[in-house]
Parts: structure tokens; C-alpha cells; sequence
């Protein structure tokens, strides 16, 4: 019993030294999307403002957990004037959901370094499911400091989240990429 005890509490340090939570290096993160315009071209932008915390205690991510918050009001699309009109009530409209915010559900293995992220992505004041795919970079040794690498792409429709219903398809696409190049960094010790 006492050595079933011993391997219990052994196995409860391990994790907890293992266990991190990480918030991304906003010096080397982005999170992205683009749309088709007019069917012929699209138009990439992005949000300034986000936060992503990750936390995981298993080396092959299968317990891995992502939370995303996003100030809606950062997009930057590089035009001021479209800026202003996605914020507006006809597409994102910011004074009334200024948030947009993705909390993982699942994580599962598809292979190598790529997996299936299922989550609850709230926009515009509606919640839905959404599955994105996740690559695993790696990760390196900088100066000390461990620091992960991560790729999230997925596409979503505006339409099931109420984004700029009365602008025809024809105009602006239904579907949106997106895609987030993140890294984290080892929480330096206190």
C-alpha cells in the first residue's frame, strides 16, 4: 500500500511539474482570416488584439486545452474606411459584440504533428462548433527559454454567425479562412 501511495504522489508531481499554462508571444503571433471579394480575388486581414492561453500536461497534446479572445474592434484589413464598415452594424458590429472568442472542446491525433481542434467559437453573439486543424512546429531552445510552435487553419461561414447577412455572396464571400501562426514561450520562473 505505502509503495502504491509513493508511485500515486510520484506520478501527481510529475504531471504537476509538466503542467504549464502559456499565453502567446504577441510579438510572434497573428491570427488571420481572408475572403473571397467579389469572386475573384480575397481579402486577407487580421485582429491586432488577442490573447491565446494554452495549457497541456502530456507531451503528445492529447489533454491540450486553447482559449482565444479577440478584440473585434482591432481588424485590420490595411483600409481604414473598410475597417470602419466591418465594425459597423453590417458585419461585426462591435458596439454591440466586441468580442470574438474560441474555447477548445477536443483535441485528437490525426498524424505526424497534425491534429483535429474541435471548439465553441462565439462571434457576433452566436455560438457555434467549429473543427480546425492544428500543426504542432515544434519546439526550440531560445537563449533558455523553451518556446512552442503552433499553426491553427480552419474555414467557417459568416452566414452561421450573422456577419454581413445582407451583403450578397457575389460581393463577399460565405466562407472565411482562417489562419493563426502562434508561438508560446515557457513561463519564467518566479
Amino acid at each position: 500500500m505505502k509503495k502504491l501511495l509513493l508511485s500515486a504522489m510520484f506520478i501527481a508531481i510529475s504531471a504537476t511539474a509538466f503542467a504549464q499554462n502559456y499565453t502567446n508571444d504577441k510579438y510572434h503571433s497573428q491570427l488571420n482570416f481572408s475572403v473571397p471579394h467579389m469572386t475573384i480575388s480575397d481579402v486577407a486581414g487580421e485582429f491586432k488584439n488577442f490573447d491565446v492561453h494554452l495549457n497541456f500536461t502530456k507531451a503528445d497534446l492529447s489533454d491540450a486545452k486553447f482559449h482565444v479572445v479577440a478584440d473585434v474592434a482591432s481588424i485590420n484589413t490595411g483600409i481604414e474606411a473598410r475597417d470602419n464598415h466591418l465594425k459597423s452594424a453590417d458585419f461585426f458590429n462591435v458596439a454591440k459584440n466586441g468580442k470574438l472568442e474560441f474555447t477548445s472542446k477536443s483535441i485528437a491525433k490525426v498524424k505526424g504533428n497534425q491534429y483535429k481542434l474541435v471548439g465553441d467559437l462565439s462571434l457576433n453573439g452566436v455560438t457555434k462548433p467549429v473543427v480546425l486543424t492544428l500543426v504542432y512546429n515544434g519546439s526550440v531552445d531560445n537563449q533558455g527559454i523553451k518556446t512552442y510552435g503552433f499553426t491553427v487553419k480552419g474555414k467557417i461561414k459568416r452566414s452561421d454567425f450573422n456577419v454581413g447577412t445582407s451583403i450578397p455572396e457575389a460581393v463577399v464571400g460565405d466562407v472565411v479562412t482562417l489562419t493563426s501562426n502562434l508561438e508560446f514561450a515557457t513561463p519564467k520562473a518566479k
